[in-house]
């Protein structure tokens, strides 16, 4: 199971596992109601390096992003499901707008997105390129989401019939 940690903690921790040569991929996200296309992503950016960091928005930043209803679950509780995937290493809880602090606090060898970006549209590229970074596109097709849960959990259920059958 991953640890999670906060920034100055994650950073010595980096550092000392540099020190013995391993390579560091990095994943981020908001990780509210935690679905196969996240464990899928990570694993991904798991194959990037030895060592996976994820970096988890902090509640205000999912509001910020999602809206006021966001996020479903804590950010303590998020960071502490995350960190329990076994291709995860190391978590943290990030509270800027972007990750791009992190990314120059850490330096990792591989900043990972999904595949609802390319190279070319990750926001934090210019920060990875600048250090001697490289970015990559992982996981499968962006056929689940959050929102997609939150919305069949809303939808009225059908009661079942005698016969087993929806109504």
């Amino acid at each position: 199971m991953g640890k999670v940690l906060d920034r100055l903690a994650l950073v010595a921790e980096v550092e000392r596992l540099r020190a013995e040569g391993r390579t560091v991929a990095f994943a981020n996200g908001c990780f509210d109601l935690l679905h196969v296309g996240h464990v899928r992503y990570l694993e991904a950016a798991a194959q990037e390096a030895d060592v996976l960091v994820v970096a988890i928005n902090d509640d205000a930043s999912v509001r910020g992003l999602k809206g006021e209803n966001r996020p479903i679950l804590a950010d303590s509780d998020r960071a502490e499901l995350v960190a329990a995937l076994r291709s995860v290493d190391l978590v943290t809880i990030f509270p800027e707008p972007t990750v791009g602090p992190l990314l120059e606090a850490l330096h990792p060898d591989v900043h990972c997105k999904g595949t609802d970006y390319t190279v070319d549209t990750v926001p934090e590229r210019h920060i990875v390129r600048a250090y001697g970074g490289r970015v990559a596109i992982v996981g499968d097709p962006k056929d689940h989401s959050t929102r997609d849960l939150l919305a069949k959990l809303a939808e009225p259920e059908t009661p079942a019939q005698p016969g087993g059958g929806p109504a």
